[in-house]
């Protein structure tokens, strides 16, 4: 089990219906011509329902993909959460950073740790090691039996996406394997998500960049993000995919309201029924635009 790649759900498209013409000899004039109106009719209803069969399987495979947010949206924020990022960077620079970034929500972790190392005079070439510390961190702390709070009502909603046959998957400004530590942390299988499908930003220096990965990699298929800053909703608009955002980080119901959310719900336990009607919303304006 490689680390931070785990319980991926298989993702099944229908079996190609086309079948390879074969080769039964030339048909000539005279005998196209014996073929009575009845057979040519029978031919073409044959290859109508063949038609109707082919494009019911191509809405099949229309998959819709349930993005979460995890810091704020599946777990509450805690103050301690920032300092394995200052661990970090001492450990590989030898100085601990001292002037903070004023405000990391929303940011993804390449684009944070880029931030506090400018901020502190730091060399931006450090990243890659960093990283690579603060991975080494977060299995330490996880191997302690670290814990974090399960957002009210996280894991209804996931069991309710899947429920109605949706993907649930991450994306998320932590890298992988932190993302798979903070769900355990939670108590959230990380079974539950389909981390072939998921979006990590560990590596990202915006969280544009992110939501157009996660677009462009989901192309054909449909995407809704669940967040809980400004900053996801504007990341999702400007990648043209849905947001809906709950107000269980540090930003109020009225804040969230002024983003591009289709609806905005105070947590996932009393606006469960909220977010679960934008999401069929959602897929229904996308349907009738194909």
């Amino acid at each position: 089990m490689s680390d931070g790649i785990i319980g991926a759900v298989s993702f099944h498209r229908p079996p190609d219906n086309r079948k390879t013409a074969r080769s039964s000899g030339v048909m000539t004039g005279a005998t196209r011509n014996r073929i009575g109106p009845r057979v040519r009719a029978a031919t073409a209803a044959r290859a109508l329902l063949f038609i109707r069969r082919f494009s019911h399987c191509e809405n099949v495979a229309v998959s819709t993909f349930i993005l979460w947010d995890i810091d704020g949206t599946l777990i509450y924020n805690t103050p301690q959460a920032g300092s394995l990022y200052l661990d970090s960077i001492e450990d590989v620079t030898g100085t601990r950073p001292t002037q903070r970034v004023g405000n990391p929500h929303g940011m993804t972790e390449g684009q944070l740790l880029a931030a506090i190392l400018e901020v502190n005079g730091q060399d931006a070439a450090h990243i890659a090691a960093v990283l690579s510390r603060l991975d080494d961190l977060s299995l330490a702390q996880h191997e302690t039996g670290f814990t974090r709070e399960r957002c009210a009502g996280a894991a209804e909603a996931i069991a309710a996406v899947a429920a109605r046959g949706w993907i649930n998957a991450l994306l998320t400004g932590n890298g992988p394997q932190r993302a798979r530590y903070k769900v355990i942390a939670a108590g959230i299988d990380p079974g539950l998500f389909d981390w072939d499908h998921s979006y990590f930003g560990h590596e990202s220096p915006t969280r544009h960049h992110l939501t157009a990965d996660a677009r462009a990699s989901l192309e054909g298929h449909h995407a809704v993000i669940i967040g809980d800053t400004p900053n996801d909703g504007e990341a999702a608009r400007t990648a043209g995919i849905p947001f809906i955002a709950v107000a269980t980080g540090i930003f109020t119901a009225a804040q969230l309201r002024e983003s591009s959310a289709l609806t905005v719900v105070d947590d996932l336990k009393t606006g469960l029924g909220d977010v679960l009607n934008a999401i069929d919303q959602s897929i229904a304006t996308a349907s009738a635009r194909r």
